[in-house]
């Protein structure tokens, strides 16, 4: 017959080893590998149109846009940026779970093409722009570099887009390029969210902002 202090033992024992099981069960779910999570895309969102010029450019000539260039953020990268400024603001960081749908310098020259059309023509490189550049016409070319186009955070809870474009109007002779005009764009818009959603939000409001700025400069030139 079992002592009453060999039960008990017994029963300790069992106990201690379901305990290990249950240990040994829940390592070998946290090993398992996890279900990755999905990168939120972006893109600028419709375009808003533009009001009609109180005084429309004198010329009704097309303008052909060069392909939109990088000169302070990576060429052809889809990714999401912003700047702590208040820790470095020299670093440039991508969000990890959020991109563009398209790498930013594209997305940039659709919406610029987009807003400038609604006042004259606009023709880019590859579309038909190289006929015209051989007529006697001759339309005047727009080159933009984008300098900036980030989240910039100031405090950790508050942050603005960034856009800082340069706009070079030049055109186009049996010589070569003539230089017109050049410009410097920046625009600020604040980001109702620290976090990729309004990044996105506050660096399409920029590249609006910009674009209108640029129709109006581009009409005060006659183009």
């Amino acid at each position: 017959m079992i002592s009453t202090s060999l039960r008990r033992r017994l029963h300790g024992a069992g106990r201690a080893a379901l305990v290990v099981t249950a240990v040994a069960v829940l390592a070998a779910c946290s090993a398992l590998p996890q279900k990755p999570q999905p990168v939120a895309r972006y893109d600028f969102g419709p375009a808003q149109a533009l009001a009609a010029p109180a005084t429309p450019a004198a010329t009704t000539e097309p303008l052909v846009l060069a392909t939109v260039r990088a000169a302070g953020v990576p060429d052809a990268s889809a990714s999401i940026y912003y700047r702590l400024a208040y820790a470095d603001a020299r670093e440039l960081r991508p969000y990890t779970q959020a991109s563009w749908v398209l790498p930013a310098m594209q997305l940039i020259q659709q919406r610029m093409r987009d807003v400038l059309s609604g006042q004259r023509a606009v023709l880019l490189d590859d579309d038909g722009a190289t006929p015209l550049l051989r007529n006697a016409a001759y339309p005047a070319m727009l080159r933009l570099e984008v300098v900036d186009f980030s989240q910039v955070f100031d405090s950790a809870q508050s942050s603005h887009g960034v856009l800082r474009m340069r706009a070079t109007l030049s055109e186009i002779t049996p010589k070569g390029e003539r230089w017109l005009a050049q410009q410097v764009f920046d625009a600020r818009q604040p980001a109702t969210s620290a976090d990729a959603a309004g990044a996105a939000a506050s660096l399409a409001a920029a590249t609006d902002q910009v674009a209108q700025q640029l129709d109006t400069w581009l009409r005060q030139q006659n183009r």
